[in-house]
Order: C-alpha cells, then structure tokens, then sequence
C-alpha cells in the first residue's frame, strides 16, 4: 500500500489478487444514523406556500420563547405535544405533506431495525434565518425523552456571505450534525454541503447539531419536526 498526498493507491498482495475483497466483507455497525432524504418538490411548495400564507395571516404560533436558536423568526405548523401550556395543539399542514413525513419516519426506524416501536408526531416548525442569527449546540426532545430530529430544508440563498477565514472551507450558516460516538476511527462530526431544497436530515433526539452563525443577505429558511418514538431498547439493541 502505497500513500501519496494523504491519499492511497493500493497494490495487490497474492492474497488480495485471489480474493476481492471489494465483495469479501460484512458491514456490522455499532451506533447511530442519520439518514440524508429527499423531499418531492411538490412537498416543499406546499410546506413554502402554507408557511408564507399563514405567516403574511399572522396566524402561525411564535416558537421563539420554545426554542434555543437565536432566530427572530421561528413559526410553529404543528403540535401535537400534550404539553399546551405555551402553544395549543393545531396543524396547518396538508394530508400530502403529513404522509410524506409518516413514510419517512417509518422507513428510519424500518432500516434501523427498531423494533416494537410507535411514534407520534410532536412538533413541526419553520426556523427563517437571517444575517447575524445562528443555532447553538442543542439536542431535542418531544413528551418523551426518545424519537427523531429532522432538518428540512426550505430555502437556499445564493450566498451565506464572506467567510471570515479560509473560503475554502465554507462554514457560514452550515448545519452541523454531531455524533454520539468518541471511539477510535468513528466519525464525530457531519456538516453537509451542497445542499438544495428538499434536502432533509433524520436523526435521534440525542444527537446533537447547530447551525453556525449566518452572514448572508437573503432569507435562509428550515423546517424541523420532532417525532416522539418509544421502542423496545432491549430488542433493538441486541441484534
């Protein structure tokens, strides 16, 4: 194995020229996920369109004293929390945009093999950022302390504005997505690039993520939701 530039080229041994290895292996992960979705551009319209329509109504319930970021502007579309002391249940979103959600809940926790699992959706809201604004390291939780984030997004800008430092490494109104895992060769960090609308995060409650702080001229707007899920962690972990 030869190393040039922090990358390698290998060279087969006699052992690796017998067998291919590319088809000799079994992945066994230990951990969690968090699984990149696309989202129809019919789904984003309507979630854009009923957002716009009710925020311009001013008939959407503020989340800004619910919530951590440092956001002027974040909108609640859903709740279905038995906690009503500051937002009463209500859902402004469609049949569509509902089973969308559903289906992708279903398939997370389908491909994690959880097992003996139920899920209720909690909270869905839109975070519309603007230049200065940002979200600190936080974690979610619904009525129960387990169940997935997500991160949606809505509306891309053209720019996040001028990097301080190193434009080579945009870090500007970046979502940052940390992992729960410490050990040796495990990865602990994801900031996703390229991103378009329709882009959607799913994640468990307790990892953490941020998005670092906006300098951009146009509007930067999200969608998150939380799904409360209990599950039986004896049969989902021992697999």
């Amino acid at each position: 194995m030869k190393f040039k530039d922090n990358k390698y080229e290998t060279t087969k041994s006699a052992i690796c020229r017998e067998t291919d290895m590319s088809n000799n292996f079994k992945f066994i992960f230990f951990g969690q996920t968090v699984l990149r979705y696309r989202a129809p551009t019919s789904i984003v319209n309507q979630i854009n369109s009923i957002y716009e329509t009710m925020k311009h109504k001013k008939k959407l319930p503020t989340m800004r004293n619910n919530l951590i970021g440092k956001i002027t502007s974040e909108h609640s579309l859903f709740w279905g929390s038995n906690n009503e002391s500051t937002v009463k249940k209500h859902n402004f979103l469609n049949t569509d945009i509902m089973n969308f959600f559903k289906e992708t809940v279903v398939h997370y926790l389908e491909w994690n093999k959880v097992k003996q699992y139920k899920y209720k959706f909690n909270s869905v809201w839109v975070n519309e950022m603007k230049a200065g604004e940002y979200n600190p390291l936080h974690m979610h939780e619904g009525d129960v302390s387990t169940g997935l984030s997500s991160v949606m997004f809505l509306k891309i800008p053209k720019s996040y504005g001028k990097e301080t430092t190193r434009s080579d490494s945009p870090h500007n109104g970046q979502l940052t997505i940390m992992g729960n895992s410490t050990g040796q060769f495990s990865k602990m960090g994801y900031m996703p690039g390229d991103l378009q609308p329709g882009d959607f995060f799913i994640f468990p409650y307790d990892i953490m993520h941020s998005v670092m702080p906006y300098k951009g001229k146009e509007v930067r707007r999200t969608l998150a939701m939380n799904v409360d899920v209990t599950y039986s962690f004896m049969k989902t972990a021992l697999q």
